[in-house]
């Protein structure tokens, strides 16, 4: 079969001006499949229906698809290929089509559409992967029902799901059998899905709010059927949470997830049948961290909400992507924060937007959250359609209210059930049932950029005036850009007492600039701005050191507490890089008052004194030095080790004796251990290395072995190899572990980093074949800021090696770790040489999928 996948001289851009509606429509389709990895047979029968008077031809996507045959209407039919597409010429307004096709799974290492893994037959069919199944038109605004059959050798393939419910079965001769399945809801195509293995389930039920009974099931291999009841748990609280929260109600009889090593994405939410990457569904708590537990639960939910949020309700087109998951995205994280602590909850998602998100929409990829154009729609499965689309639905919600937002989603899901919406009928909907005009909030959707707002505060006798202004920055394609509006929540609190001067305001800032003045105010006041980060906004202030170490200790508001210490740190550091000193006092005192609190639980602590990045401090500078970065940031890391020694062991004592439990309580207490673990080694103090090493043999869970391993894994201890063989040999034949294995070394920030992540590349566990593996090396080494940028520019040249050869294995997953190469405006003139000649190299390879074409080019402007 052909390789269609590489990317011509000049690669076709998709508009989303351009939309036109389907020429035809497909009502019904039946797929017969033939099943095995060698070559499976597929023949489809489909109805299809002109959707307008015109006189276009059908055409039918494909791609790798070896064609047997085509009829019309059980005859035969006039057709031609154009590209990979079969196009056939119809008369009529309605026709039967059948078409049979022939495909080898096992060779199919794009992992898209359908393929093996693990010895077991899955499919990955979003965005564009159904065409690599069947001839069909590939875009999400044909909805279809699906009755599916499967045959196939029942030893090997024992177990046969797909979406919907379960309608026959039954054997055949030669020990092969077959098995029906029937989806009656409408969907597009890339929500088909189809597993064929040697599979046993954890099975359990679900009573919903209207009474019906839905069985459950969790596939994985046999031997992994005891790490999946936390995935299940998840699953059940998912379902009841959507049913109390947005009354949404699983609709089939049966729903069903299916663990699968090799993965391109996190999960997938096919109707029905759910196909997860291993990693988001075994967890027990040898082999899970606390962070894999609350993921495992997140991703769950995330896919099970998709149900409505995404299946139920789908996207016109591929530009409306964050219709779908940045709402999906928001909803998971609010049901996340119901199940633990909100606060730490919101600090951990605002963490992970300024480490992805923010640095995208300051860089070449920078897109809006509706974009406008692409060559190839995976690469916009990128943090601003999934985190910053999920924090501009959380503003529409802050705007609303929760009872007006409720029903804005009911008139939402009801308005457009069963059809293929876009982000304006949602926006629509927010106007409709909320009573607001949005049209100028419209922009977050058009807009790519960061916006910066400067907010000062001074003080004028009993008065106060609040100055607050706002700019976004140039995006490519975007130079000049219109106010935004913000919703800002903001408080003042008294700068001796600490009691609030005034309660908590929403300010919608809707223009370049704005004052608020506050009156008959007792003392001077301190300003709390962007409370609960209100708004995904860049916050400049006149407020001193003094005032956040003063917000850090009083402010009602858990993450504007937060903000305030890690404001104080980032100052802090920023001086010091700039001018090779800096007074470490104020985050020294401010750091024990936050550890000496009782007032505040384990878990927040452990976030509050954690000091930004590497990478989050360079964003703040308009030329990053990596060396300067690290180096003041393990001197201050020091600083506070030894100045605070007494109470580090303290925090670390009280939890020496937690044994694992899943709780908020017992994960809070393992999370400040280990983050005082870290400072006492920071401190040099001499037992650090035995402490850890202790830690990592007693440990009765992931998170205090891999948090010791981590330790050491940065130190110089002869501990350190000790440590590394033995977790090595403990889960060698454990891949979801041996991924933590790679992935501490990579992320060492000793300076022989980049010659063990090299060395490693050949260790014979490494292999470029599966998703996780290729991440956990060269994602995890690439955003390692100081190995990643050695000045000899090894660190490009090995990421670029890798790129250039993942790419003819996997292009998807090859394209999505190129962001760190395209910052390079960002470095030193010598550091940016290096970097774009690898990106030139890169697109100068014979071959290269228009994936990484799109993203490497677009990186080089």
């Amino acid at each position: 079969m052909a390789d269609t996948r590489t990317a011509p001289q000049t690669p076709h851009v998709t508009r989303r001006e351009d939309y036109r509606m389907p020429d035809w429509r497909v009502p019904e389709i039946a797929l017969d499949f033939d099943l095995d990895p060698a070559s499976t047979r597929v023949r489809a029968t489909m109805q299809v229906e002109r959707s307008v008077r015109h006189d276009r031809p059908l055409v039918l996507n494909g791609d790798a698809l070896e064609l047997v045959s085509v009829r019309v209407d059980g005859g035969d039919a006039v057709w031609h290929m154009e590209g990979g597409d079969l196009v056939i010429a119809l008369t009529g307004d309605v026709h039967e089509i059948e078409t049979e096709v022939v495909i080898a799974p096992e060779r199919n290492t794009q992992l898209m559409g359908l393929y093996a893994s693990g010895g077991n037959l899955c499919t990955q069919c979003e965005a564009q992967g159904f065409r690599r199944i069947t001839f069909f038109p590939d875009r999400p605004d044909v909805l279809s029902r699906y009755r599916v059959k499967m045959t196939a050798d029942k030893a090997r393939f024992p177990v046969l799901l797909a979406n919907g419910d379960p309608v026959a079965s039954g054997e055949l001769e030669g020990g092969r059998h077959w098995a029906e399945w029937h989806d009656p809801f409408y969907k597009p195509c890339y929500l088909f899905a189809l597993v064929a293995g040697d599979l046993v389930a954890n099975k359990g039920s679900f009573t919903t709010l209207s009474g019906r009974q839905v069985e459950l099931g969790i596939w994985v291999r046999a031997a992994d059927l005891p790490k999946t009841d936390h995935a299940l748990h998840a699953l059940k609280l998912s379902m009841a949470w959507d049913e109390k929260v947005y009354g949404r109600e699983y609709d089939l009889d049966v729903f069903n997830i299916v663990a699968v090593d090799d993965f391109n994405f996190g999960a997938m939410e096919n109707k029905g049948l759910n196909i997860f990457n291993s990693r988001y569904i075994l967890a027990d708590p040898d082999t899970a961290t606390d962070y894999d537990y609350d993921a495992v639960a997140a991703v769950v939910a995330h896919e099970y909400f998709h149900n409505w949020s995404g299946n139920r309700v789908t996207c016109r087109d591929w530009f409306q992507l964050s219709l779908k998951e940045g709402f999906t995205v928001f909803r998971d994280q609010s049901f996340s924060a119901d199940q633990g602590s909100a606060a730490v909850k919101r600090i951990e998602d605002v963490r992970g937007l300024r480490a992805s998100q923010f640095p995208e929409d300051a860089g070449p990829l920078a897109h809006p959250v509706r974009p406008d154009e692409y060559i190839e729609i995976s690469n916009f499965y990128t943090a601003t359609i999934y985190n910053k689309g999920a924090e501009v639905i959380r503003m529409m919600a802050t705007i609303l209210g929760p009872q007006k937002f409720r029903a804005a989603t009911d008139l939402y899901f009801e308005r457009f059930d069963g059809t293929a919406a876009t982000c304006e009928d949602f926006v629509t909907c927010m106007e409709e049932a909320g009573g607001v005009d949005l049209t100028q909030f419209r922009r977050w959707y058009t807009q790519a950029g960061t916006p910066r707002v400067t907010a000062s505060l001074a003080q004028e006798g009993g008065r106060a005036r609040l100055r607050l202004s706002q700019a976004v920055p140039p995006t490519p394609g975007q130079p000049f850009k219109e106010p935004m509006v913000l919703p800002l929540r903001l408080k003042l609190f008294g700068g001796i007492t600490g009691r609030a001067l005034c309660d908590e305001q929403l300010v919608l800032l809707d223009s370049e600039s704005r004052e608020i003045v506050f009156e008959n105010l007792p003392e001077t006041p301190v300003l709390s701005v962007n409370r609960g980060f209100s708004a995904p906004v860049i916050v400049e202030t006149n407020r001193s050191a003094a005032d956040l170490a003063f917000l850090s200790a009083h402010d009602d508001d858990p993450f504007a507490r937060y903000e305030a210490m890690q404001q104080l740190m980032l100052d802090t550091l920023v001086a010091a890089v700039a001018t090779g000193k800096a007074d470490p006092r104020p985050v020294i005192d401010a750091v024990r008052n936050t550890l000496t609190d009782p007032r505040l639980d384990s878990a927040f602590i452990a976030e509050a004194v954690l000091l930004p990045s590497d990478s989050f401090i360079g964003d703040q500078m308009a030329m990053v030095d990596p060396d300067a970065i690290f180096r003041e940031r393990e001197t201050l890391r020091a600083d506070l080790g030894k100045s605070l020694e007494k109470e580090w062991l303290e925090a670390y004592d009280s939890a020496r004796a937690n044994r694992f439990e899943y709780s908020p309580p017992a994960k809070g207490a393992r999370r400040l251990k280990n983050v005082a673990l870290g400072y006492l080694a920071a401190s040099g103090a001499e037992d650090a290395a035995e402490l850890a090493y202790a830690q990592f043999e007693d440990a009765d869970n992931m998170t205090d072995r891999q948090g010791a391993l981590t330790t050491l894994v940065n130190g110089h201890s002869g501990k350190r190899e000790a440590a590394l063989a033995a977790f090595y040999q403990r889960y060698a034949g454990n891949a979801l572990v041996l991924d933590k294995w790679f992935q501490t070394q990579a992320l060492s920030s000793r300076s022989d980093a980049a010659a063990a992540v090299e060395a490693l590349a050949g260790h014979p566990d490494f292999t470029l074949a599966n998703p996780n593996r290729a991440r956990a090396l060269i994602g995890a080494f690439s955003v390692n800021q100081r190995a990643f940028h050695d000045p000899s520019g090894r660190g490009y040249k090995f990421v670029a090696d890798q790129l250039i050869a993942l790419d003819k294995l996997n292009p998807q997953t090859a394209a999505k770790l190129i962001p760190p190469l395209g910052r390079w405006k960002r470095f030193d003139a010598e550091r940016a040489a290096k970097m774009r000649a690898e990106l030139e190299r890169i697109v100068a390879t014979p071959g290269l999928s228009k994936d990484m074409f799109e993203q490497a080019t677009k990186s080089l402007d």
